[in-house]
This record gives C-alpha cells, structure tokens and sequence, in this order.
C-alpha cells in the first residue's frame, strides 16, 4: 500500500528591525498557491516541491499538496497571514491524520511572526499536536535558517540548501524525500541534533563561491556519505532578525538505530560549528562606499562586460526596503553615465509614472521614503519614461528559470544617463530577465546596478566585466551595530569581541 504523504511550503524570512508587518496580500504577490495550483506552479521547477514531488513519484507515494506560500522577505509575519496559511496547512493535517504516514514542509528557518520569534517551531509544535508524537515530519530549510531547539524538537529530519546563490531547492526537496521515505518505512529511526555558536551569522553569509566557506559545505556532503549519517546542513544564519535563538547552526540528522552514529553526529556537528566560529573574522567581501563605487563606475572599460554593483545593503531579499538613493546619487553626482539601476522599490513614484506615456518628460521625487535614515532620502530627479509595464516577468536563470513573478506597476525613467527600474512589489535581483523583459538589457551599459548581496551571481556575474560589492548603509548594511540588537544573548560576535 503507498504511503499518503501530505506536503507544504510556507516560507519568510523576516527582518525584525523593518517597519509594518508581512500581510497576507505580500504573500499573494509573491505566491499563496493552494493544492493543484501549487503543483501547476512550481511541480517542475528548481523548488522544493518539485523534489517532494520527484521523491514521492520514485517511491510511490500518494501525496496531498497544501499549499505554497512565499512573501519576499520583509517585516514579521502578521498573526492574520501565519494563522491563515499555517491553518491551512494543520486542517488538511486534520482531515487526513487517519491516512497519513508522514509529513514534508519546506520552511526557510527565519521566519518571525508578529507574536513570538519561531514562526517554524511554531508550525510545527501545531502540526505535532495534531499527529502525535510518532509520525515522521521531514523539513527543507533555506541556508539562511535560524535553526532553533524548538524546531529540532519538532521534526525527525532536516536538509538545508548547499548553495549559496542557492540553486539547488529541487534537490534539497528530493533528498527530504528520501530521508522521509526511509523513516516511514522503518529503514531507519531519523533523529536530529543541533550545534550553534554565538554569532550573527557565518563570516561570508554561507557563500559557497569563497573558498574557506565552500571547504564547509563540502566536508558537510562528505560527512553524509558516512554510515548512519542522513543529512548535514549548514546554517549560515540571518543577521537581520534580532531572536535569542540568533546564529549558525549545524544540524545532523542521523539514524539512531545505526551504532555509534549519535556520537559521530555530535562530533560532525560540533567540528563544524568550531570551524565557523574560527573563521569569523574571514570576510571576502570589500565593501565600497557608494562614491568610490560610482568613480568606478564612471571611468569602466564595458567592452568585456559591464560593470556590475551590488547594493548589499539595499537587498529587498534580506528585507530591506529596496528605495535606498545613496548609491543612485553617488553615481549622478559623479557623471557616471550609460548604466542601469534596478530595482528602486517605490509605488508612489512607479505609480506617478504610470500616470504618463513613454517618451513624457517627468519630475518627481524617487526613492528614500521608507526610512531616510538607511540608504537616504528621497531624489528630485528629471528625466524620460521609457517603457511602462506592468512588472510581469518569467525567468529563464539557475535560480528563477520557468517562474513567472510580477514586480507589479513597472517602469524604466532614464535621468542623468541611468535607466532606473521603478517597480510596486518587492524583490531582489535574481534573473537577467527581471531587466531584459523590461528593455534594459545588459550588454549595452556601462555599469549595471543590483540590489542583491549575492543571488545576483548566478545569473549576472557571467556577463559582467567585472563585480564589485557597495555598502550604500541601508537597512542591510553589514555594519550590523547600526541596527539596534536588544533580543540577542550578549556577548555576541560582532557586536562584541570575543
């Protein structure tokens, strides 16, 4: 008889210092896709619930599809939005506890609602209430994952992404799968523990295009390859949400009913927390103020590529607010000209430049309303509309390829030399046709800036001539003592020295 597997994917990462609340309509920008229309979606694309499904085809499984939920990372979670998809998600529990032998969530791991600082450990102590202690529950979570206790106590087994641009979510989903078929099977007891250490997150954010961070992730796929070892993940950790459970984490799944495997698990997790927490001060990245991003800027030979800046700080996809000008007026104000500029996350502006047709000349106040205090304020800038949109696009990168997103009301308004992509929805940059579709294309500019810390290397870094990285101080910037931490247990790296 195949077992009757019930599926969902509920996934935020929230920045606890950005103002408001995640509301159920940032979720249905993004995704709030129920049963079918989740697996229409995203049943053949690089996610999650492509592996469960891969997963579950190999082992015949039958599988029930909840929901797939995603919001661009943001503020908490409101209790309205967490209430609806985790009840979703804990009545189909409900109506089919009888029939089920296991449960598989893709969660991120740093997900903070409005009332408490665990919103997966909170899902899941809901579902566990519901299917008792003995039912196999198996969780992807994102590298980025904030592991707690609580979700530990929670779950048999846990895989986290090894890529950082992370590209391998279809995968991460198929070896959950596996894990899970295995427990429901009786194949093997799946138990996981956790090690942490006290720091805001791993010297290079999980980077697995620098060496000593990519040597982790490694010895990680090694260690699974041992006897009685299920799964290695390495957590890097989100340093925008202040949580008392803040920090890396290394989580072993491991079979208990393999001898010797407990011991070897610690040990595998305990060695590779040590060497995170050597590496703490191994930072790759140089952070360039947005002048001396901009001289480069101006001055770039574009003929092997253009320029790419990253606005690390600005990163709608560690929630920050996406309307910071620093950098935009650095490089006006150094006659960089040629270059693009995306995204500027502003809905007033996108919408006043809705109001007018391609090829009007338009001033009007862009960026900086969110909080002029990381990033800058608002520009008064004149310039031309040209190309209006509204915002819909389908990637065809390692990241988003063959996934349709919209940044809703779109548009391009050239000033100064720079085309700047105006949208209405959040996101980060992800994908070379989230500037294509909307008639900046790459090869023709000078320089071309990326709100992103790292995701934008999976697909643009091949077509630049070169990439450097700009702390423009906004909400993400790296100086992470600019932010005013009080939930952390203190001591703790970097805000204070070890």
């Amino acid at each position: 008889m195949a077992f009757h597997v019930l599926t969902a994917e509920f996934v935020h990462e929230s920045n606890t210092f950005k103002k408001g609340e995640t509301g159920l309509d940032d979720f249905r920008d993004s995704a709030l896709d129920l049963g079918a229309a989740a697996v229409d979606r995203f049943g053949d694309v690089n996610a999650e619930l492509a592996g469960f499904l891969d997963a579950g085809r190999a082992a015949g499984w039958k599988i029930t599809h909840t929901i797939s939920a995603h919001a661009t990372p943001g503020a908490r979670v409101s209790r309205a939005a967490f209430d609806h998809i985790a009840g979703v998600i804990c009545d189909a529990a409900r109506q089919h506890r009888d029939t089920l032998d296991g449960i598989l969530l893709g969660l991120h791991g740093a997900m903070v609602p409005a009332f408490c600082e665990d919103g997966e450990g909170e899902l899941l102590a809901r579902l566990r209430a519901i299917v008792g202690p003995e039912m196999p529950i198996a969780v992807t979570l994102d590298l980025h994952a904030i592991a707690t206790p609580a979700m530990v106590a929670q779950a048999q087994v846990f895989v986290s992404y090894k890529t950082y641009p992370h590209v391998d979510m279809r995968e991460t989903g198929r070896h959950a799968g596996r894990l899970l078929d295995a427990a429901m099977r009786k194949a093997a007891r799946p138990v996981t523990l956790r090690a942490h250490r006290p720091m805001l997150d791993e010297a290079n954010a999980g980077r697995t295009d620098v060496p000593q961070t990519a040597a982790l992730y490694a010895r990680a796929r090694a260690h699974e390859d041992e006897p009685g070892i299920m799964a290695v993940s390495i957590n890097a950790a989100f340093a925008e949400a202040d949580v008392a459970e803040a920090g890396p984490t290394v989580l072993v799944t491991y079979d208990a009913d393999h001898p010797g495997a407990s011991a070897r698990a610690r040990a595998i997790a305990e060695g590779l927390a040590d060497t995170i927490w050597e590496q703490r001060d191994s930072v790759s990245n140089d952070f360039l103020t947005p002048a001396a991003a901009a001289a480069i800027a101006r001055d770039f030979d574009a003929s092997h590529g253009p320029l790419v800046i990253a606005d690390y700080a600005d990163n709608p996809g560690a929630g920050a607010y996406g309307d910071a000008t620093a950098l935009l007026a650095a490089l006006l104000e150094a006659g960089a000209t040629g270059g693009g500029f995306a995204p500027m996350i502003d809905p007033e502006a996108a919408a006043v430049l809705h109001r007018h047709r391609v090829g009007d000349t338009v001033t009007l106040d862009i960026g900086g309303k969110q909080d002029a205090n990381f990033g800058g304020g608002p520009l008064r800038l004149t310039g031309q509309v040209v190309h209006l949109s509204d915002g819909s696009f389908t990637g065809d990168g390692p990241i988003l390829g063959g996934i349709t997103h919209s940044f809703g009301p779109t548009a391009v308004f050239r000033s100064g030399g720079i085309d700047v992509l105006v949208v209405t929805i959040p996101g980060q940059m992800l994908d070379l046709q989230q500037v294509r579709t909307f008639g900046i294309e790459p090869a023709n500019l000078r320089f071309l800036v990326v709100k992103s810390m790292q995701h934008f290397r999976a697909a643009f870094e091949p077509v630049a001539g070169k990439v450097i990285v700009c702390d423009s101080g906004a909400l993400a910037t790296p100086q992470a003592h600019l932010r005013p931490y009080t939930r952390l247990p203190r001591p703790f790296w970097p805000l204070d020295r070890f």
